[in-house]
C-alpha cells in the first residue's frame, strides 16, 4: 500500500481574475497489487481429476486412435513398396559398351608423328567421350609373305614399343582402352594369305600367351583386333549378309563383331530387316555397328547422297557399340587425316566455312556420343521398330522406367510424314538432338502422332516414362 498526495491545480477552477483556487490536500491509499492472482490446482487436485472416468476413458481412446494410425501408415507405406514396379536389374556391361570406339587405321595418315602423335591427340579424342582406341594394324610383316608375319613386333615405320608402351598409359589413364588390329597381311592382296588355317594356328599361339580364349575355326573371313592389357577379341567382316554374319558371330568366340550393316545404299525397310534380325539373335553387348573403316573407306564417302549427321545418328541410337574412323566426327570425305589438323592453322577466308561445317558436325557427334554415354535407354535399352520405307526410318528405345528416346531418319529427297504407334508414345515429344534445327530446334516440343521430316534430315526425340 502507498500514500498518494493530490495537489493538482483544478483548470476549471481559476478565478477570472486570474488567481487561482488550491482544492485542498487529500490523501488516498492505493494498493499496490489489486488484481486477483491465479494459483491453478494443486497435483493432488489434478489426480483426483484425472482419475475420473471420463478423462481415463479419453486417454484410453486417444491411445488406441494413436496405434491405429501408426499401424495403418506402416501398412500404406508396405503395400505401396510392394506394389511399385520394381526397377530391372543393369545388365552386365562390358566397358566397350559404354561409348563408341574410333578407329585410326594409319597412324601416319592421323599424325605425322606415328604412335608419338596419337599419344599427343589423346586430349582431342577424349573430348568425343571414346572408350576405345582401335589401332593399325602396326605390326611387321612383308605383303603376301606370311613367314615374315611377326604380331609381337612395332613396324618401325609407327613407332617403337617405348612408344606404344607410352600411349597406353597415358591413355588408360583417361579411360580409353587400347585395342590393336590384328589383321595379318593387311599391306597384301588376302587379308590371311589365302591360307587362314595356318595363319590362325600362329594367332593361336599368341592367343594362348595372352591367355585369350576362342575358336580359331570360323576366323579365316575375319579381320582380327586383340584389346591390350583387358584381354578381349574383336571381329570384323564386310560383304556378309544379317543372316551369315549373325551365323558367324554364333560359331566364333569373338566378344564384339563389327558387320558393316546396315548398308547405306539398301532401302530403308531391308536397313530395318538387317538390325532386327541382329538384334533378335544376339546380345547388344556383342554387336558392333561401323559404316566406314579401312577396307570400307569414310563414312562421308560412303553415304555422300545424306548429311553425315544423319548417319552419325543412326549409328549412335542402334543396339550395341558405335564404331567410327577416324575422320568421321568431322565429315572429312578424303584424303590425309593431317586435313583435320590444317584446318585447325590455316585462318584464310577459304577455310572458314569448311571450319565452321567442320565444328557443327563435330559438336553433334560430341552431343550424340554425351547422350549415348550417360542414358540407359540409348546404352542398353530395347530396341523397338516404329516406321520403315525405302528412304526413312524409325525406333524406339526404352529401359525400364528411364527416359525413352525416338529416332527417326529421312535420307530421300521428299519430306516424309511418319505415323507412329506404340502403346506408351505420347502426343509430344522433347527435341534432343537434330539435323533441321530451322524446324526441329533442340529443346522444342513436336508432335509424335504425325511426325514430319524434311528431306535428308534426322531427329533424336525423347520422353518421360508415361507411369
Amino acid at each position: 500500500m502507498k500514500d498518494v498526495e493530490l495537489k493538482e491545480v483544478d483548470q476549471e477552477k481559476q478565478l477570472m481574475t486570474g488567481q487561482t483556487q488550491i482544492n485542498g490536500c487529500v490523501k488516498v491509499t492505493v494498493p499496490e497489487n489489486a488484481g486477483v492472482k491465479y494459483t491453478g490446482l494443486s497435483k493432488d487436485e489434478l489426480i483426483k481429476i484425472a482419475s475420473t472416468a471420463g478423462w481415463v476413458r479419453t486417454r484410453w481412446v486417444l491411445l488406441v486412435l494413436f496405434w491405429f494410425g501408426w499401424i495403418g501408415m506402416l501398412a500404406g507405406a508396405i503395400v505401396i513398396i510392394v506394389q511399385a514396379p520394381r526397377c530391372k536389374p543393369i545388365p552386365e556391361m562390358n566397358w566397350w559398351n559404354e561409348g563408341p570406339l574410333y578407329q585410326i587405321s594409319d597412324v601416319n595418315e592421323f599424325s605425322e608423328n606415328g604412335l608419338k602423335g596419337v599419344e599427343e591427340k589423346l586430349d582431342y579424342i577424349n573430348q568425343m567421350k571414346v572408350k576405345g582406341l582401335v589401332l593399325g594394324p602396326i605390326h611387321t610383316v612383308q605383303a603376301d609373305q606370311s613367314s615374315t608375319l611377326e604380331l609381337t613386333s612395332i613396324n618401325p615405320e609407327f613407332g617403337s614399343e617405348s612408344q606404344l608402351i607410352s600411349l597406353l598409359d597415358r591413355a588408360h589413364r583417361k579411360g580409353i582402352s587400347i585395342v590393336l588390329d590384328l589383321t595379318p597381311n593387311y599391306e597384301g592382296v588376302s587379308a590371311w594369305f589365302n591360307n587362314a588355317a595356318s595363319v590362325a594356328e600362329r594367332l593361336k599361339v599368341s592367343a594362348d600367351i595372352l591367355k585369350v580364349k576362342f575358336d580359331f575355326r570360323a576366323l579365316g573371313c575375319l579381320n582380327v583386333f586383340l584389346l591390350m592389357t583387358f584381354r578381349a577379341l574383336m571381329g570384323s567382316v564386310t560383304g556378309l549378309s544379317a543372316d551369315d554374319a549373325s551365323h558367324l558371330l554364333n560359331q566364333s568366340s569373338v566378344d564384339l563383331l563389327l558387320t558393316g550393316l546396315p548398308d547405306p545404299a539398301e532401302p530403308g525397310i531391308r536397313q530395318a530387316q538387317v538390325i532386327q534380325i541382329l538384334y533378335a539373335d544376339h546380345l547388344q553387348t556383342s554387336l558392333g555397328w561401323s559404316l566406314s573403316g579401312r577396307t570400307l573407306g569414310s563414312l562421308a564417302s560412303r553415304t555422300p547422297a545424306a548429311p553425315i549427321r544423319l548417319y552419325q545418328m543412326l549409328l549412335f541410337t542402334l543396339p550395341g557399340t558405335p564404331v567410327f574412323s577416324a575422320g568421321d566426327e568431322v565429315g572429312l570425305k578424303a584424303g590425309k587425316l593431317e586435313a583435320m589438323w590444317d584446318l585447325e592453322s590455316q585462318a584464310d577466308d577459304d577455310n572458314a566455312t569448311a571450319k565452321e561445317e567442320r565444328t557443327a558436325v563435330c559438336d553433334f557427334f560430341k552431343a550424340l556420343s554425351d547422350l549415348k554415354g550417360k542414358e540407359r535407354s540409348l546404352l542398353h535399352g530395347e530396341y523397338i521398330s516404329l516406321h520403315s520405307s525405302p528412304t526413312s526410318l524409325a525406333f524406339l528405345r526404352l529401359w525400364d522406367q528411364s527416359e525413352r528416346f525416338l529416332v527417326a531418319l529421312n535420307w530421300g529427297n521428299d519430306s516424309v510424314t511418319m505415323t507412329l504407334t506404340y502403346s506408351d508414345l505420347p502426343a509430344e515429344a522433347r527435341v534432343r538432338a537434330s539435323t533441321d534445327t530451322e524446324n526441329l530446334a533442340v529443346d522444342s516440343k513436336v508432335s509424335v502422332e504425325k511426325l514430319e521430316l524434311g528431306p535428308k534430315q534426322a531427329v533424336l526425340l525423347s520422353y518421360a516414362f508415361p507411369g
